[in-house]
């Protein structure tokens, strides 16, 4: 099976990125193209009809259900997303109905237009994005990034967070003007991603177990100017030790065994 591209990416822009997380800015421009393309449209908005489960196994089969269920509520608690099940012909069917707040974006609304679900294909690909919405067309059209070094610096800032988040068990935001600043303060000095993740590494060994020290593990802590230097420095010499421990222990001398067995020579 080949990894390399050979059908549509997922792509999308990455300041939607920062803005609101990397799985929710997914799910909100797959969403986006789903509705420009539904034919369900209610009280002059259109809406798109899907289960978690469809969800997963018609757009992101790479996520687990409970990943998608996470994102999308943040989408919802934000306001990004309008959720309802109001639409639904039985009362007993909970499944929801979504739309986005695009005011919360800063965009206006595409205007409820009836496309066929059998032109979402590439046919739909071709078509140029819509005059009403900033938004590109679809996740899978092309996207023309901004200048490299812009795009690249808030993508590590997406990067470092997830990799806090997932070392601390929080839920940092990318998208804070605070940490966005303190990540882009330290890469201009001349630190990498992998500088940042061993950062992180190393006070989440130190400090994740910790109660008093755990809330320690945070942006403003973590990528001060006045920190991170000594924090990056712990991690080196953490490193160095671990490295020298193994050695002295995988050079020590077998001990010398008599084996009675083969008799004397």
């Amino acid at each position: 099976m080949k990894l390399l591209i050979s059908e549509s990416p997922l792509q999308l822009i990455p300041s939607l990125a920062i803005k609101v997380g990397l799985n929710e800015a997914i799910i909100l421009q797959q969403l986006h193209y789903r509705a420009l393309i539904s034919t369900n449209e209610r009280d002059g908005h259109k809406w798109v009809y899907k289960t978690y489960e469809e969800w997963k196994f018609e757009e992101f089969p790479f996520w687990s259900v409970d990943t998608i269920k996470r994102a999308i509520r943040r989408l919802e608690d934000d306001g990004y997303i309008v959720s309802t099940n109001t639409y639904n012909r039985m009362k007993m069917d909970k499944t929801k109905w979504y739309r986005i707040d695009y005011s919360l974006l800063h965009l206006e609304e595409p205007q409820p237009t009836v496309i066929s679900e059998a032109k979402s294909t590439q046919e739909e690909e071709q078509f140029a994005p819509s005059t009403r919405s900033n938004l590109p067309l679809a996740i899978t059209k092309e996207i023309k990034s901004n200048k490299k070094e812009i795009v690249e610096k808030r993508l590590d800032v997406v990067q470092i967070i997830a990799h806090l988040n997932a070392k601390s068990n929080k839920q940092y935001r990318a998208s804070s003007k605070a940490t966005e600043r303190l990540v882009k303060s330290r890469l201009r000095e001349g630190y990498t991603l992998d500088d940042f993740k061993n950062v992180i590494d190393c006070k989440a060994n130190d400090w994740v177990n910790d109660p008093q020290w755990h809330r320690y593990l945070r942006p403003s802590t973590l990528f001060s100017a006045t920190n991170f230097e000594n924090y990056l420095q712990e991690s080196k010499t953490d490193r160095s030790e671990h490295t020298s421990v193994n050695t002295v222990v995988n050079s020590q001398p077998k001990p010398f065994e008599l084996n009675f067995s083969e008799g004397e020579d």
